[in-house]
């Protein structure tokens, strides 16, 4: 569920939609997620200051309540 919310949001984010891909990574206690976006777009992925970053962040530490592990959003460039 976690990896189709980040898709998403990150797809609605770049011009390059098809450049997406999410990885997961499970742990015991945590799930990692790796976000890859086109060179050109990682800036609108990261946002001034890091806010959009946060806020995609804020998001799937709400959703991921429901399962009781910690979700870390990494973005890869």
């Amino acid at each position: 569920m976690e990896k189709e919310l980040v898709e998403y949001v990150a797809k609605s984010l770049v011009d390059n939609p098809e450049a997406v891909e999410v990885h997961v990574i499970e742990g015991e206690k945590s799930t990692i997620l790796e976000l890859r976006v086109a060179a050109d777009d990682i800036g609108k992925v990261i946002g001034k200051q890091g806010r959009i970053a946060k806020a995609i962040r804020t998001v799937l530490n709400a959703a991921s309540t429901k399962s009781g592990k910690r979700v870390v959003l990494e973005i890869l460039d």
